[in-house]
């Protein structure tokens, strides 16, 4: 499998640059710098099993946020990535593909479960799939696609009995291109992910959006107090906070743009969203290595050895280290040509 893995290990990092003697700043994932403020959770959230009325409840605040028509079409899971490796087991083996570059554990989740798996370049790729995976936006580029032509997409993959999985874990920075009010239609699955956008990835938090034939299944496969008692205090109180999510989206919008300026010099943006960044850059391998000397992760990817994805730096100190890396970088390159 090719293309994106994880951002994150700051192991590698240590690994790859022992002489290091700075304190990381990790800006290889697409994770929101700036958390929810975590409420107070209850003591029995901790210490008892939560009940499904618990767990139908952050369901039902998470229908309302993600505008889901009804909460039997939506199903909480313990991350995202739990359900990318548990639907795959829900359909018999068939053909799969998966438009890329993008995140690699869809490709591998299916393979895993016996599918047979292309990486597909090109839209016309998906045609011939009993099912097709798309994230959009698309991580790393950002790239997305529209309504009509996903729901036609979604219908032709229903007739083979397959289906559209629609990875929008990153649709709540660009809410307006999510599907998930059409949650329930034939042939179309969206996974929704808390972490990224509410900055709390640490407590493992998803949902699946689908017709309830699947959430009902994809419920049962993955048994009883699936998500934990934390994850549903924090997720019921983050989700109905509308005015925090919109005040983000705002803070984001603005950090990524300041993001933009400061890369403008080591590349060409390709794109993203408002939670990271795809720079192209001849000069990438040696831009990855200036960075890690001093401290500072990056994504790099071995089947694009131009391309580095950079997350928000999380506050001015942050944005200042990564400025100066990049000014230097700058100032190097061009003495050199």
């Amino acid at each position: 499998m090719s293309a994106v893995e994880h951002g994150g290990n700051l192991g590698e990092a240590r690994r790859l640059f022992p002489q290091t003697t700075q304190p990381w700043l990790d800006l290889s994932t697409g994770i929101n710098p700036w958390p929810y403020p975590i409420p107070p959770i209850p003591a029995e959230a901790w210490t008892a099993l939560p009940s499904p009325d618990d767990t139908r409840d952050l369901e039902a605040v998470a229908a309302q946020c993600y505008s889901v028509p009804f909460d039997a079409c939506i199903v909480a899971t313990p991350g995202t990535q739990a359900a990318i490796q548990w639907l795959p087991r829900l359909f018999p083996a068939g053909s799969v593909a998966v438009l890329s570059p993008t995140y690699t554990e869809h490709a591998r989740a299916w393979a895993l479960a016996g599918h047979q798996v292309l990486e597909a370049r090109r839209w016309e790729e998906l045609e011939s799939a009993t099912i097709a995976v798309i994230v959009n936006p698309n991580n790393p580029d950002g790239g997305y696609f529209g309504r009509e032509e996903l729901l036609a997409l979604a219908a032709e993959k229903q007739a083979k009995g397959g289906a559209l999985i629609l990875d929008e874990a990153f649709a709540d920075v660009v809410p307006q291109i999510s599907l998930a009010s059409m949650a329930g239609t034939p042939g179309l699955i969206m996974l929704r992910s808390f972490g990224k956008f509410f900055g709390l990835a640490g407590i493992r938090l998803g949902f699946v959006l689908a017709e309830p034939s699947i959430t009902g299944r994809l419920r049962q496969a993955m048994g009883a107090w699936a998500v934990s008692g934390e994850s549903i205090a924090i997720g019921r109180v983050a989700l109905a906070d509308i005015l925090w999510q919109n005040g983000t989206r705002a803070s984001l919008r603005t950090a990524r743009q300041e993001l933009d300026a400061d890369l403008m010099g080591a590349g060409t943006v390709l794109g993203g969203t408002d939670l990271y960044r795809l720079l192209q850059t001849p000069h990438a391998p040696a831009l990855f290595r200036q960075l890690g000397q001093v401290g500072i992760w990056v994504r790099r990817f071995a089947d694009h050895p131009r391309w580095l994805r950079f997350g928000l730096p999380g506050n001015a100190e942050a944005a200042e280290r990564l400025r100066s890396v990049l000014a230097r970088h700058h100032s190097r390159e061009t003495h050199a040509m």
